[in-house]
């Protein structure tokens, strides 16, 4: 199902925000980062928790209000409700975790079979890049290689030494700024020409970073002449 803009409070926009993963991949540690800077050093199996924070992102106020879900298996009907009212999603993994890595694939896909009919703005997060020097399973170029596959920012982050914890938070913020600016976009050419859509390309570029990978899609509507 379609999601509407999350609306406003305190005369902040809202962006509602989903952490999804497997279970001990830092989720919580990175979210509570995030919030609070403060770094979560043991692991306690998260069901549910929620939390706000404001922050400045190119210039503009913005109230993320984020939820921290929970990664085992029994949880798993509460995740696909999670999945349906979220505007937009953070895939964390461990890189000291293959299967953590190859879970994420699967989220995006639970994803999709939830919300079949909608582009979702994600972020790709591998966490734990502290301990990658000695534990490393999963190397920097599998994770970018997976965000372009999904078109989505990549970062590795350390929830521990805060690192990227901020970037990756921010870039998915600017994800569903693009995706709300297409679609406006879209709505004002299809009311001033008066057409239907009958054609769209789309190309990609690319800007990266030391740990971090930005994909763009820049897509081109062409209109029936009304």
């Amino acid at each position: 199902m379609a999601v509407e803009a999350a609306g406003t409070s305190r005369g902040l926009r809202v962006y509602k925000i989903v952490v999804l993963g497997d279970g001990g991949v830092g989720k919580s540690a990175v979210t509570l980062q995030f919030v609070s800077h403060s770094f979560l050093d043991y692991h306690d199996p998260t069901i549910e928790d929620s939390y706000q924070q404001q922050a400045v992102i190119d210039g503009e106020p913005a109230l993320l209000d984020i939820l921290d879900t929970a990664g085992q298996v029994e949880f798993t009907a509460m995740r696909e409700q999670y999945m349906r009212c979220g505007e937009g999603f953070v895939l964390c993994y461990s890189v000291t975790d293959r299967r953590s890595f190859r879970a994420a694939a699967e989220y995006r896909r639970l994803l999709a079979q939830a919300r079949p009919s909608e582009r979702l703005p994600l972020v790709l997060v591998g966490n734990k890049l502290d301990l990658a020097p000695r534990f490393r399973q999963v190397t920097t170029e599998e994770g970018r290689a997976l965000a372009t596959q999904l078109g989505c920012p990549f970062f590795e982050t350390s929830a521990a030494l805060r690192h990227f914890v901020d970037d990756a938070f921010h870039a998915l913020v600017r994800e569903i700024r693009r995706l709300e600016r297409q679609r406006q976009v879209f709505r004002q050419a299809v009311d001033a020409d008066g057409g239907d859509v009958f054609e769209a390309s789309s190309h990609w570029s690319s800007d990266e970073e030391e740990g971090t990978t930005h994909r763009l899609k820049h897509t081109t509507w062409r209109f029936n002449s009304p």
